[in-house]
């Protein structure tokens, strides 16, 4: 049956609206039993899951408050499903098993799904996970609603560290907002963003730039990455492509990257020549990466005083790899330079730095120096307050990321 074809529907008005999609009858009547047992649940029963991920939009546009799969039938195309569901829609996410088994609740957990049930349901657990999503639909409907933002990010010359932030920065952003955010890697012909955060993407800017009349929503949510940490990737080719990105492209892919997203960060490297796209429209958040050399601060200055004299607060200069203790200029200098104060400070920590790069871990999945700053940064960029950091127990504010999961090949990840 058609996925669009609900098998029953429950009328209560005002209650939260569920979606139910499980092929086995019984597993999903024992589902639907479990939910009765609690007043203000409205559910809508789908006895097959989409033909394809296509059709998805169609059940989205109905605008559940959650969204409850059995995985059992497939696994492989349910987590397909439920990472295209998270990648375009608010609604909670929730998958039911026969099989208690930890790989596969962090498998889903990691695709998106915010709850992980095992059969049989225990009612403490359902009660558990209903209240969870009656406090989310809570806070989108009374809470300020997440504007859509783009943050550039781009250098005063090439090896300022440029990807190493902006991928951070993004991973950063995804977690503290909780919100929908796109990292794309405009580093044509050839990008570092997938090598930076330990991915290996099928599809990259590349294909979404070869041929933009057929460039939309779906098609753009089927070349993405999405990473262990939330965040959705569009990369740089691995190899050399022919294609070349005019503003037009630039432009079209942008803006329909804006329409899935809230927040879209996009690591520009030094491609000032996309400066009439709207990568660098007056609305975007740009962020200008630079060091504390002659060379660097000469292009800085020469970058702020053609290009952006005008930006005022929309452009954030970051002096990346910085120590106080610099021979060369002192903060005055710097000042001076740069013709306004530098926003960021990212210190130098050639440990943190080293180790990254061997294990292709990204920093801001550590609490280094580093990604402390990083962290402030994406929290300042969505709204949320700065986290004073405590002498002897700054490792609480990070306790979540010290134990992030390893990187894994999986279907539909990079």
């Amino acid at each position: 049956m058609p996925i669009l074809e609900p098998t029953s529907d429950s009328t209560d008005a005002g209650a939260l609206s569920i979606a139910l999609i499980d092929s086995d009858d019984l597993r999903r009547q024992e589902v639907v039993s479990a939910l009765s047992g609690f007043e203000g649940t409205k559910v809508r029963e789908y006895d097959a899951y989409p033909a394809d991920l296509e059709d998805l939009p169609q059940l989205l546009d109905l605008h559940f408050d959650a969204i409850i799969l059995g995985i059992d039938e497939d696994p492989g195309y349910a987590f397909d499903v439920v990472e295209a569901i998270c990648l375009h829609d608010p609604a909670t996410v929730m998958v039911y098993s026969e099989q208690n088994e930890l790989d596969l609740a962090i498998r889903f957990m990691r695709a998106g799904a915010r709850e992980f049930l095992t059969l049989p349901l225990a009612r403490e657990d359902m009660a558990g996970a209903l209240a969870r999503v009656s406090i989310r639909r809570s806070s989108s409907s009374h809470g300020r609603k997440t504007p859509k933002k783009l943050f550039t990010f781009f250098g005063a010359k090439g090896g300022c560290g440029v990807t190493t932030i902006a991928s951070n920065f993004a991973i950063a952003l995804a977690q503290e907002s909780g919100a929908r955010t796109l990292l794309i890697d405009f580093g044509l012909p050839l990008g570092d963003v997938a090598i930076n955060l330990g991915m290996v993407a099928q599809y990259s800017t590349a294909n979404a730039l070869q041929d933009t009349s057929r460039l939309d929503a779906n098609f753009l949510r089927s070349l993405l990455s999405r990473h262990s940490s939330g965040l959705s990737v569009l990369p740089a080719p691995s190899e050399f492509s022919p294609v070349e990105a005019s503003n037009e492209a630039l432009d079209k892919l942008l803006t329909v990257a804006r329409q899935s997203f809230d927040y879209v960060v996009v690591d520009a490297g030094s491609r000032i020549d996309m400066r009439d796209s709207v990568l660098f429209e007056e609305s975007v958040n740009l962020y200008l990466i630079t060091q504390v050399g002659v060379s660097e601060l000469r292009n800085a200055n020469r970058l702020v005083t053609q290009f952006f004299s005008t930006r005022n607060r929309k452009l954030q200069i970051v002096l990346n790899r910085y120590t106080a203790q610099s021979l060369l200029f002192d903060e005055q200098q710097i000042t001076k330079a740069l013709t306004k104060p530098a926003s960021w400070k990212i210190p130098d920590d050639y440990t943190t730095a080293r180790r990254t790069g061997n294990s292709a871990r990204p920093v801001a999945l550590q609490d280094t120096p580093i990604s402390r700053v990083i962290r402030q940064m994406a929290r300042t960029a969505c709204g949320l307050p700065p986290v004073a950091e405590k002498k002897k127990q700054a490792f609480s504010l990070f306790r979540p990321f010290a134990r992030a999961p390893r990187e894994v090949n999986e279907p539909g990840q990079g």
